[in-house]
């Protein structure tokens, strides 16, 4: 057993799982896939591990582009998906995500299919020009409380008006890594396939360990500290997509040691289940800084493989998870429609619970010491707000302020000699 490889890594390297579309015999349904608004491929390697060819890939921005273009040189790339008139004949599976603000904007309007629906209606003016029998949706869980449910509540009457019938659950990618990264995961369909039976049948129960500052890393929010803090055990909070121009936004980390790092690029590439450097090829075309939002940005790897291989072979909803749904408001973390109605659905995020190696291990390259600047900031924030912090945390950050500062003194006095 390699050190500091997950389960998902270990099952890429030994060829099992891989980028090309492998190939599971005892799996039946593989498809062809559309994938729109792909990023930089993070849904349709997943949906690859499982067999489901890449037949097109959509993308607009440029670094986005450029991994594209060297890590799936085969499958040709359109640039805007406004300029998609239809999706090839043997597109079975349309993949991918849009911004959530979408929905707000088509609830405001005529429906779905409102002038000013944004990319959204652009999946359904696809449909509607070919009615492609499976469709997966990745977003933010914002999307289930976005305009009090209203945004949701147009995503599903279109594909219910389209004879589709859904389910959706947020899924947490600490099922696979050391990364808290809640998503919600939309199946629709018009096979005769339950798509419940693809999303709502896999549940693990999580192992989530308590903090303990002297055995544990603890990831955390350093630009955070006032209203949050998005304190992670053993693993790192959700890595965002920082900003279009540049500006990374890493979480920090608290090792054992007392250091404060912010993880280098190439871990964070594998905290969403890539290989290392798998963004690399945007430094061509753009700032290397942009890495960070690529990475935040993309769909974890092995959340898309898990629901990949579902889609290949079902399992068996069991309609006892079913419960009422609210009529209004926001929507539950699980639910399903079947045709003749909608039901909130009882089960948790954690589809699996794989086995990973300590955060402390996973980490294959030395971070970045957060800055004595970083660090007085955040833990002024820390000071004013009325948030509960783990005992010894902020003593902890003093005592690395204290050393970075000192380093710092001592650099400024060599230069200065």
């Amino acid at each position: 057993m390699q050190a500091g490889l997950t389960n998902w890594e270990r099952n890429e390297n030994s060829g099992s799982l891989t980028s090309g579309g492998a190939r599971f015999a005892e799996l039946g349904l593989e498809v062809k896939v559309a994938g729109l608004f792909a990023g930089v491929g993070g849904l349709e390697r997943g949906l690859a591990a499982a067999g489901h060819e890449p037949s097109l890939l959509c993308e607009i921005w440029e670094p986005a582009r450029a991994v594209l273009a060297a890590r799936m040189p085969d499958v040709p790339c359109k640039r805007d998906v406004r300029d998609l008139k239809t999706l090839p004949r043997e597109v079975d599976l349309i993949a991918g995500g849009f911004p959530c603000q979408d929905l707000s904007q088509a609830g405001q309007t005529l429906g779905i299919g409102g002038s000013r629906s944004g990319l959204v209606g652009e999946i359904f003016r696809l449909l509607d020009r070919r009615r492609v029998p499976w469709v997966v949706l990745e977003n933010v869980s914002f999307m289930l409380q976005l305009d009090k449910g209203s945004g949701m509540r147009t995503l599903v009457e279109a594909f219910e008006e389209r004879g589709y019938r859904w389910a959706y659950r947020v899924v947490n990618s600490l099922s696979f890594l050391p990364q808290r990264r809640e998503r919600v995961l939309f199946v629709a369909t018009t096979t005769d396939v339950d798509p419940a039976s693809v999303i709502l049948t896999d549940e693990a129960e999580p192992n989530v360990l308590p903090t303990n500052l002297d055995r544990y890393a603890h990831g955390f929010y350093w630009t955070e500290g006032i209203r949050g803090l998005g304190w992670a055990p053993d693993s790192i909070p959700t890595l965002k997509n920082g900003s279009t121009v540049g500006i990374a936004s890493p979480p920090a980390i608290l090792l054992p040691s007392g250091d404060v790092i912010t993880p280098d690029i190439r871990d964070a590439e594998r905290l969403q289940g890539f290989p290392e450097n798998w963004t690399r090829p945007a430094e061509q075309v753009s700032r290397a800084s942009l890495r960070w939002s690529l990475v935040g940005n993309a769909v974890t790897v092995p959340v898309a493989a898990w629901l990949g291989k579902r889609l290949a072979r079902p399992g068996k909803y069991h309609a006892d998870r079913d419960g009422a749904l609210p009529a209004s408001g926001r929507w539950p973390t699980a639910a399903r429609y079947d045709g003749n109605g909608r039901y909130a659905v009882r089960i948790n995020s954690y589809p699996k619970w794989e086995a990973r190696p300590a955060l402390t291990q996973f980490l294959r390259h030395d971070g970045k010491l957060l800055s004595a600047r970083a660090t007085r900031g955040f833990l002024s924030r820390t000071e004013r707000a009325k948030l509960r912090f783990a005992d010894g945390f902020q003593d902890r950050l003093r005592e690395h302020l204290f050393r970075m500062d000192n380093l710092e003194n001592a650099k400024f006095a060599v230069a200065a000699e």
